[in-house]
């Protein structure tokens, strides 16, 4: 006889929290706006996540809501959590033969490009550096590397900085990241391939929108709006055609 799992202990602010995240739901999956700062998992040193916070959603058996992909700890905006094991199975097929269409809104600065869109197609490889895993672009031919895709379109623009649109064909970690740092025009607030806090204090990346199947065929699509910080420092940087999308 299986026993049911015992609820861990989330406070009701911690309750009230995860549920003023929530952007939308179904009998499959949640979304959430994530915030900048929260990471998505536990992990050297990290207690308090997305993950860990999804005991605001368990079941009196103790079974909650599964991850069924990430972002990065300073990356905001639509995440989903499958409500069911048979759901995250399929939500994560879904991603991992990239059946989804996923949408990101970033702020950059530096060379930005004289064409308005274009698509960056750089193999990424995996490296340690201080303790602290990164990517950097690959030559041909390097072992480990993997392929990676990232479409692009201006949105709005200076001469010095840009609000960009971003659409990843392939998902590899900080893809995006580097790819617009390779690009030349890295992403403001970037602590690992940017100036960090020199230019912005968070990471100013944003997933804006998810288009993905359900189980049932019928697509599901999810869409966080900017945070304010974009308006504020797309003024600040000129960005005079930035109408906040």
């Amino acid at each position: 006889m299986t026993r049911n799992k015992p609820v861990p202990d989330i406070s009701p602010e911690d309750v009230a929290f995860m549920r003023g995240l929530i952007i939308y739901q179904d009998f499959d999956l949640i979304g959430f706006d994530k915030p900048s700062g929260l990471p998505v998992q536990d992990g050297r040193g990290i207690d308090r996540s997305l993950d860990s916070l999804l005991v605001a959603f368990a079941r009196s058996n103790g079974k909650r809501p599964k991850l069924v992909h990430r972002l990065d700890a300073g990356t905001s905006g639509v995440i989903i959590v499958a409500k069911t094991q048979p759901a995250a199975a399929f939500f994560s097929a879904e991603f991992a033969e990239r059946r989804t269409r996923k949408t990101y809104v970033a702020m950059v600065s530096g060379a930005i490009p004289s064409e308005r869109e274009g698509v960056i197609d750089a193999p990424l490889v995996k490296v340690q550096e201080g303790g602290r895993a990164r990517m950097i672009v690959a030559k041909a031919g390097r072992k480990g590397a993997q392929s990676a895709r990232t479409g692009w379109k201006v949105l709005a623009a200076s001469d010095t900085h840009a609000l960009m649109q971003l659409s990843p064909e392939t998902g590899r970690m900080h893809q995006i990241r580097i790819h617009l740092a390779h690009l030349g025009c890295p992403i403001l607030g970037d602590t690992i391939y940017g100036t960090g806090a020199q230019s912005a204090p968070r990471l100013m990346l944003h997933a804006s929108k998810l288009e993905i199947s359900r189980p049932s065929g019928v697509t599901a699509t999810l869409e966080a709006p900017l945070p304010d910080i974009f308006g504020e420092l797309a003024e600040a940087h000129g960005l005079k055609d930035y109408s906040g999308l």
